[in-house]
């Protein structure tokens, strides 16, 4: 096998950085072990709106916050064991029958992947266009030398955008702005309307430069035609709110080197949209509830005032539950906004 990509590592991009349970099972099952003292281990999830705080501790396990150079070198690491053959700062400019053009040099390739991101080209090359967008929205992240203040992932809901916070080691925590607007997701303008996590983050020092891309929700059609296939956020995306998009992109790559295996990708195409119910379900409730402060508030009070419904719809979001039990807890919501 051979990974081509025109950049360098260690890559970094912008993201939350934090892991759910089922991310790190995920690597478990790819052979990559993670020491206690490497990142900053999280007990569930934390939501923080005005003076509301609503927690909910994942059903088994916990997250980790790591940041994403570090996880990039794991991966590089355990995929040199494997005999995977890297080439960087190759960029592939072609693909045809036989194979990628990169650097001008002919790869032959019985199988092509393309992981190549929310603008990809390969999806392009391949005829796998257009991908369906629900959301498309702006984030900015930044990292601070500060001591974690809480065992939670917290995410901060203000106007029309939202701000999660991830411990990443000891001493460092990642922030993540997201916004409806470009101008929304900046630093300075978000941070004013979230009085307690600028409180939080007053006087500590910045590490690094700011980050910024676009995340949105979206799907396609087909991720495969005849021997072209799509992983990861090429292949479709959830809203960076979820946390979803190192999972997603693990479990399609298990389902993908089986189909691989079976010398069909039909299989994979059946499999990735089954495993993108869920986070695109999530995600359009996450989105919703940040577009409707009235409602988003009196859900935060009855979570913080009904801690095991949030812990139902935390369950369903990292898989331990089923859509019947989130359908049941929602009944259970509506119940309790209705008599509030």
């Amino acid at each position: 096998m051979t990974v081509v990509d025109g950049a360098a590592p260690p890559i970094d991009k912008t993201c939350g950085e934090g892991m759910m349970p089922e991310t790190l099972a995920s690597l478990r099952s790819l052979g990559i072990r993670l020491e206690h003292r490497e990142g900053f281990r999280f007990d569930g999830i934390c939501f923080v709106n005005e003076r509301t705080r609503a927690f909910a501790k994942f059903p088994g396990g916990q997250g980790l916050g790591l940041a994403r150079p570090v996880l990039h070198e794991k991966l590089i690491a355990r995929a040199k064991e494997c005999g995977v053959h890297l080439l960087w700062k190759t960029p592939v400019t072609e693909i045809d029958r036989e194979g990628v053009l990169a650097r001008g040099k002919r790869i032959r390739a019985r199988w092509i992947v393309g992981a190549d991101g929310l603008a990809s080209r390969v999806r392009r090359w391949g005829g796998l266009e257009p991908a369906r967008c629900s959301t498309l929205r702006f984030a900015n992240r930044r990292h601070y030398r500060l001591v974690p203040w809480s065992s939670f992932m917290e995410i901060h809901w203000g106007q029309r955008l939202q701000a999660y916070v991830t411990p990443i080691a000891t001493d460092e925590v990642s922030v993540v702005i997201i916004g409806e607007r470009s101008k929304n997701a900046e630093f300075a303008q978000a941070l004013e309307s979230l009085p307690e996590l600028r409180r939080r983050l007053q006087g500590a020092e910045i590490i690094g430069r700011d980050r910024g891309a676009v995340t949105s929700s979206r799907s396609l059609k087909d991720v495969q035609r005849g021997k072209v296939a799509l992983l990861g956020d090429a292949s479709g995306s959830v809203d960076a709110i979820t946390g979803e998009g190192l999972r997603l992109g693990f479990q399609q790559a298990f389902v993908l080197a089986d189909a691989l295996e079976a010398g069909t990708l039909e299989k994979y195409q059946q499999a990735h949209h089954a495993l993108q119910e869920r986070p695109l379900l999530v995600a359009s409730l996450m989105v919703w509830l940040g577009q409707h402060s009235i409602l988003r508030d009196r859900v935060i009070q009855s979570f913080a005032s009904k801690p095991a419904l949030f812990s139902k719809f935390l369950a369903y979001h990292v898989g331990d539950a089923s859509p019947a039990e989130l359908l049941s807890t929602g009944a259970a919501l509506g119940w309790q906004l209705l008599a509030a």
